[in-house]
């Protein structure tokens, strides 16, 4: 299944894309995409439902993060070998944890705004998967069970933020709007191999980003068994895998974002995301 959630921020229903591309409204049979209802069992349950018995959604209408609820937003750094390349940076040993905040998550055509005082602000291609199953000490060959879906995500960064000041990279990654994530929520049957996906990303019709997951260092399953050693992974949780090369912060000379950029995300069998950065609105 594809699974959206559609409405204005705040006030988002649950539909699904039906095989013809419309978006088809759920809410009569589940009130969101949120902890227990992104279960294996709530899933079958809605994955019985016939699309054409439900109402069709006009077209037209905002699209919203495909998850809601979610308590932790967690991100992978350098986990591209071609990206940690570019970066001058070795190979990680183990995978590289940082958050974002939850609440920076916004939908996938929505405005990224330029936080204050920002200076260079980035752009990452990624895919993210939202747990369904609660996680804690999972082994790497049951990590699959445990998840609901894949999405798309750019993992919006300001590297003065994240670099020139002293503390966690949490700081250059968490500002509002840093967290696009969407448009669909493609469940594991929807996708034929996810460390085989092509990926890329443009800025004002320019391709900066072209990639694949078949060059992540850590696989998303080995992912999720590992952060489930340290913490635990609840239904609705995010995680936000790394990016393949391209990022603006490592071209000669660096490019960054400016008000006014329009940015075009793709990643195979995950759709598109169209956003627009905007100037700081007080």
């Amino acid at each position: 299944m594809k699974l959206v959630r559609f409405g204005q921020p705040g006030s988002e229903k649950p539909g699904l894309i039906d095989s013809q591309g419309n978006i088809r409204d759920l809410s009569a049979h589940v009130s969101d995409f949120a902890g227990a209802a992104l279960s294996p069992a709530s899933l079958d349950k809605l994955r019985a439902i016939d699309p054409a018995s439900l109402p069709l959604v006009p077209a037209g209408v905002r699209i919203g993060a495909p998850v809601a609820g979610t308590r932790n937003f967690i991100a992978i750094g350098l986990n591209y070998a071609d990206h940690a390349k570019e970066t001058n940076q070795e190979i990680p040993a183990e995978p590289i944890l940082f958050n974002k905040a939850p609440n920076c998550i916004v939908g996938p055509n929505d405005d990224i705004m330029y936080p204050k005082d920002a200076r260079h602000m980035d752009w990452e291609v990624e895919i993210a998967f939202v747990v369904g199953t609660r996680a804690r000490y999972v082994e790497e060959k049951d990590a699959m069970a445990h998840i609901a879906g894949f999405c798309l995500c750019n993992d919006v960064s300001e590297r003065r933020f994240q670099v020139k000041h002293a503390g966690q990279w949490v700081k250059g990654k968490s500002a509002e709007t840093f967290g696009p994530l969407g448009p669909f929520l493609a469940t594991p049957d929807e996708i034929a191999d996810v460390q085989n996906l092509a990926m890329s990303l443009d800025v004002n019709g320019e391709r900066k980003q072209t990639g694949s997951t078949s060059t992540m260092i850590f696989s998303i399953p080995f992912l999720l068994a590992y952060i489930s050693r340290f913490m635990v992974l609840d239904p609705g949780d995010v995680v936000t895998t790394g990016t393949p090369p391209g990022v603006g912060s490592a071209k000669k000379p660096p490019e960054y974002l400016k008000a006014g950029d329009e940015l075009l995300l793709r990643v195979e069998g995950l759709g598109e995301q169209r956003s627009k950065v905007i100037p700081f609105q007080p």
